[in-house]
């Protein structure tokens, strides 16, 4: 075993601990698109996970887009009223529950998608660009491994969730 993998294993700091690792990568990584997106396109990175979520020409519900955006539906209804007022999605609540909305692209927001995507394309690019063919299929082997281990815990977890609506974190500091 090698040093990088006995810190990964047992780390002993929080720079060894893997998700800290990718939230790091992520911070850095994600602010070249972040910084795209807000300064040269006025959308947010949740309102572009939103965009790039929709596939063009269809419709998705609001509650499905929650699931697959991975954002709660309180942040995915506040992104999904921002893209409507700037022109970037169509809401429509369906007929038969009026409590529901699917959403879709405008002909602005896919003009917005098609604009974008490619330049996120290429940032990704040059994020994997110091990375070979090999090492690129052995990370996506590991990170389906990693997503696949993490739901599998979820389901298992055991841990208590915040009252969010109590100020979102517990009042009790040791436990």
């Amino acid at each position: 075993m090698t040093a990088m993998t006995t810190t990964l294993r047992q780390p002993l700091a929080i720079d060894d601990l893997l998700l800290y690792r990718f939230s790091h990568a992520l911070s850095v990584g994600g602010s070249s698109v972040i910084r795209l997106c807000e300064g040269r396109f006025g959308i947010t990175r949740r309102e572009w996970r939103v965009i790039a979520s929709l596939q063009p020409g269809t419709d998705m519900a609001s509650s499905d887009l929650a699931v697959h955006t991975q954002l709660d539906r309180a942040r995915t209804s506040r992104c999904i009223t921002s893209l409507v007022t700037k022109g970037l999605l169509d809401r429509q609540t369906v007929a038969s529950d009026l409590r529901r909305a699917t959403v879709r692209l405008t002909d602005k927001g896919q003009q917005l998608y098609e604009t974008l995507f490619p330049l996120v394309v290429q940032l990704n690019a040059q994020l994997v660009q110091t990375l070979t063919d090999e090492e690129l299929a052995v990370l996506d082997k590991a990170l389906t491994a990693i997503q696949k281990q993490a739901e599998n815990l979820l389901g298992q977890e055991d841990l208590p969730k915040a009252n969010r609506r109590r100020g979102g974190r517990s009042r009790h500091p040791m436990g």
